[in-house]
């Protein structure tokens, strides 16, 4: 849910004079789908934290560079996918969804009882190794207009390309996404299990 612009404008001109609650408030907006986009477009909750508190630090002490013409959402997204792209590749992070999954499930270890929870860390686990098996670009496309519900036009003018070609890469990766979910054997079972 997308905060109102005029309210998201005091904050930001609040925050940027040091009101602390005024950019405690901001943070708390956007964390959570900072945070979210983050662990989608790197597969690892650990950079995804790492990153978030990164981009919040370099958004709150340039907070004064903001052009408020702009949606402050956009700008964040924008300085978090550089500092992602930099640590990528300085560090080139293996990625290891099922460790992953089983360390934030509620499973006792990989041998534990099957829960409702575990049933839907499957199906997250699942989706996650589908999307990392998309190039970079339509993963992040994907996760925008899906997991952020960010319209065509803004992630076209945050991905700096035409509108069509973010549509044809959304097209072509959820077809991409849908044959890996189907033919693989193991993301085929663990999405079966949401409708067993």
């Amino acid at each position: 849910m997308s905060m109102p612009r005029d309210i998201e404008r005091k904050l930001i001109a609040s925050a940027s004079q040091g009101d602390r609650a005024a950019a405690a408030e901001l943070l708390r907006h956007h964390q959570p789908s900072l945070r979210a986009y983050l662990h989608r477009l790197s597969g690892r909750q650990d950079i995804a934290e790492d990153i978030c508190q990164e981009a919040f630090v370099r958004v709150l002490a340039n907070l004064h560079r903001f052009d408020d013409r702009f949606r402050f959402s956009t700008w964040l997204f924008t300085i978090a996918k550089r500092l992602y792209v930099n640590a990528r590749q300085k560090h080139a992070p293996v990625f290891n969804t099922e460790a992953l999954g089983w360390r934030e499930s509620n499973s006792t270890g990989p041998g534990g009882n099957a829960t409702a929870g575990e049933v839907a860390g499957h199906v997250k686990d699942a989706l996650q190794d589908a999307l990392m098996e998309l190039g970079e670009v339509q993963r992040e496309i994907v996760v925008l207009f899906h997991q952020l519900d960010w319209p065509i036009a803004t992630i076209a003018a945050h991905m700096d390309m035409p509108e069509g070609t973010v549509k044809s890469h959304l097209h072509r990766s959820r077809q991409k996404l849908r044959k890996i979910l189907v033919e693989h054997a193991t993301h085929a079972s663990r999405v079966k299990e949401v409708w067993a």
